[in-house]
Order: structure tokens, then C-alpha cells, then sequence
């Protein structure tokens, strides 16, 4: 645990939070500002900053534990989708430095993610891509 992180406090009990589920692992509570009712933040009990520092045994827990809410929300809630959204470093989004995941249900017209600014790409480029990524594996 790190002593200065608020996530890390969370699960210690010295900052208070809406706890809806805890395994073994990981601890659920309710995002206290929710994009929308029901916003939930799955985290691991032990601090991890990104995705990419998360033993495959925590993140198998998160994971399952991330799906067996997401449909409990979304059922809750009567939300017509779920977003799971997880961020690492600031670029992405990440502002508390403790890998989350988020579960966010959502409505039609929230205002929350309503494009997604893709372009286009062409085969050239998706390859040369592809061979960048596969080359780290």
C-alpha cells in the first residue's frame, strides 16, 4: 500500500467510501462523482499504479469481479449499456495513480463518450502497426 494514495486509504478504512463489494483482492465502491447513478470503481486492495503492474492473478479477480458488477449495475440502474473504462497515465485519462477500472452505466443522451473520433486507415498503415505491436509480445 502506499501511504499517499487516496485509493490505497480507501481500503484501509481511513477515508470513507460506499462499498458495494470486496473479495479477496479487490475492493468496489461507488464513485462519489459519477458520471451517471450506479458508477462504480473497481480497484485492487494492493497499489498498483497501471494495468501493466497488476500480477495476471489480481487482474483475473478484477476482472471477473468487473463483469459480475457490471451486470448487477445494469440491471440496478435499468441502464440501457455499461461502459468499462480503464485509464493508465495522464494522456489516458488516469488521475488518482492506482489502477481502476470504472463501471459506468449509461443512457441515451448522458452526454458521456457520445462520438469516437476514429479515422480511417489503410492497410499499409494498420500492418505496420500490427508488426510494431507484434514485435513486443
Amino acid at each position: 500500500m502506499s501511504s499517499d494514495c487516496i485509493f490505497c486509504k480507501i481500503v484501509k478504512g481511513e477515508i470513507p467510501s460506499t462499498k458495494v463489494m470486496e473479495t479477496e483482492k479487490s475492493y468496489c465502491f461507488l464513485d462519489i462523482n459519477p458520471i451517471n447513478p450506479g458508477h462504480l470503481l473497481v480497484i485492487p486492495k494492493e497499489h498498483f499504479t497501471t494495468i501493466f503492474d497488476i500480477p495476471d492473478d489480481v487482474l483475473a479477480d478484477l476482472i471477473s469481479t468487473v463483469k459480475k458488477l457490471s451486470e448487477a449495475v445494469y440491471k440496478a440502474v435499468s441502464a440501457e449499456g455499461i461502459n468499462v473504462v480503464q485509464n493508465n497515465y495522464r494522456a489516458a485519462g488516469q488521475l488518482i495513480d492506482h489502477a481502476h477500472f470504472h463501471i459506468i452505466p449509461r443512457f441515451s443522451n448522458d452526454g458521456f463518450l457520445t462520438s469516437w473520433p476514429g479515422k480511417p486507415a489503410n492497410a499499409s498503415d494498420l500492418n505496420a502497426v500490427k508488426d510494431k505491436i507484434t514485435s513486443h509480445l
